[in-house]
């Protein structure tokens, strides 16, 4: 963690993003139904503790959508942040294609650990399943990885730590913010995913420079889109 740098991506490029329309999720997949995200609730959470300790590095933070009990800072061993989930659907197109983020191996995640709430545990388990997991092509990318807390040493239950069963791509932190910079789907745009991170990360005092950095780009991209558009020029990327 280093000093943290002001976040310039803003509301104002979000907007400048133009929507685009495009399926949810791949037509391919075949999506789990409530008996399988209950088998395999049980399958990841079989003799582990409780609460349920869920480590949060992307979404989850400024969006759980699950019943939270507790939550405190975490740092994943081993573990960083990298937009290597490449995405024609979601958030996403063929044509304006995005990216989503994973974690990759080595180097270290700060994020949060939150904790499923007890008394919603079988509801909240088959929400996040369903939200993360959601098909039976993507049901490997759950496990339980080593976070630092003030506790000390424990395991969480996160998601895509080294995807699997997914179309990755490798790309530099400029390639990737040229595509979040143009990139938006049924769900909404990348530059929109990105902004919200930022600022639940930033709400818990946790600052990544990658993101950082991302973030800084993509506004810088979005606001040379904007000026080539108004000069009559198609934007790079």
């Amino acid at each position: 963690m280093s000093n943290c740098r002001p976040i310039m991506l803003s509301n104002d490029h979000v907007a400048r993003v133009t929507p685009a329309e495009g399926p949810l999720h791949d037509p391919r997949w075949r999506m789990l139904e409530d008996a399988d995200l209950d088998q395999l609730a049980d399958r990841l959470t079989q003799d582990r503790p409780r609460p349920i300790p869920i480590f949060a590095y992307g979404s989850l933070i400024w969006n759980p959508g699950f019943a939270v009990g507790a939550r405190r800072r975490g740092t994943a061993i081993g573990w960083h942040r990298s937009f290597s989930i490449s995405l024609d659907h979601f958030r996403g197109t063929p044509e304006r294609p995005g990216l989503m983020l994973a974690l990759a191996s080595g180097g270290s995640c700060e994020g949060l650990v939150l904790e499923i709430a007890q008394q919603a545990e079988a509801q909240s388990l088959r929400a996040i399943l369903r939200r993360e997991l959601v098909a039976h092509e993507l049901s490997a990318n759950a496990c339980w990885i080593e976070v630092e807390t003030d506790r000390g040493r424990e395991e969480a239950l996160t998601f895509y730590a080294d995807p699997v069963g997914t179309q990755l791509a490798e790309l530099t932190v400029g390639e990737q913010a040229r595509r979040l910079a143009h990139a938006a789907g049924a769900a909404g745009s990348g530059a929109e995913y990105l902004l919200r991170t930022v600022h639940g990360l930033a709400e818990h005092g946790i600052h990544d420079d990658y993101i950082w950095t991302l973030q800084q780009l993509v506004a810088e991209e979005i606001e040379a889109g904007t000026t080539a558009i108004a000069a009559g020029k198609l934007p790079q990327g």
